[in-house]
C-alpha cells in the first residue's frame, strides 16, 4: 500500500510543476523579419489623447482573467484604452515573455495551474479592440511577469482599472514589431 501511495504523491507533485514551451513568431512575410530600420519611422513618438472614462473591473474567484477582460472590452464597447493597474491574487498562471534578442522573435510560455500568486500590477493597452495585457505576479520566492495568457484564474479577487481613450487616438503602430 505504501509504494502505491508514494507513486501517487510523486505523480501529483510532477503534475503541479511549472511547464515551459518556446514558440518562434515568424512573420507572415519572412522579409519582414530581415528588414532593417527605416528613416521614416521615428525613434519615439507621442500620441496625444485624453481619457473618456475610467472603468474599474472586479473579478471573482475562479474567473479566467483574460477571458473576463475580453468580455468586458466587448460589453463596454472599448476600442482604445490603457490598462492602468491591476491587483489581487491568482490560483495559477499562464504568461509568456520574449525569449531571444533577434528576429524572428521567440516567446517562452510559462504555465503553472496550481501555483498561487499575488497580482502586483497589470499594464498594457487595447488598440482597435485588440488587447495587449501584461501582468506582474509574485510568490514567496520570486516576482515575474509577462503577457497574460488564458488559464490565469482569480483566487480571492482581482481588480483591473482601465482608462478608456477618447475617439481619434491612433494606436495602429503601437503593437507592430515591423514598424521599425
Amino acid at each position: 500500500m505504501k509504494p502505491l501511495l508514494l507513486i501517487l504523491v510523486c505523480a501529483l507533485a510532477l503534475a503541479a510543476q511549472e511547464s515551459r514551451r518556446e514558440v518562434t513568431n515568424a512573420a507572415a512575410n519572412p522579409l519582414d523579419d530581415s528588414k532593417g530600420l527605416s528613416d521614416k519611422v521615428p525613434d519615439v513618438y507621442a500620441i496625444a489623447t485624453q481619457f473618456d472614462r475610467v472603468i474599474v473591473l472586479r473579478f471573482k474567484f475562479d474567473t479566467d482573467l483574460l477571458a473576463g477582460l475580453q468580455k468586458m472590452v466587448k460589453e463596454q464597447k472599448i476600442s482604445n484604452a490603457i490598462i492602468l493597474s491591476g491587483m489581487g491574487s491568482v490560483r495559477g498562471y499562464h504568461v509568456h515573455q520574449v525569449s531571444n534578442r533577434g528576429f524572428p522573435s521567440k516567446n517562452m510560455f510559462v504555465k503553472n495551474p496550481t501555483e498561487p500568486a499575488d497580482i502586483t500590477n497589470m499594464s498594457g493597452f487595447i488598440a482597435n479592440g485588440v488587447m495587449h495585457p501584461h501582468i506582474t505576479l509574485a510568490t514567496p520566492d520570486k516576482a515575474f511577469g509577462g503577457h497574460l495568457e488564458p488559464g490565469t484564474t482569480v483566487f480571492t479577487f482581482a481588480c483591473v482599472t482601465i482608462g478608456v481613450l477618447k475617439d481619434g487616438a491612433d494606436l495602429s503602430h503601437v503593437d507592430d514589431k515591423n514598424y521599425r
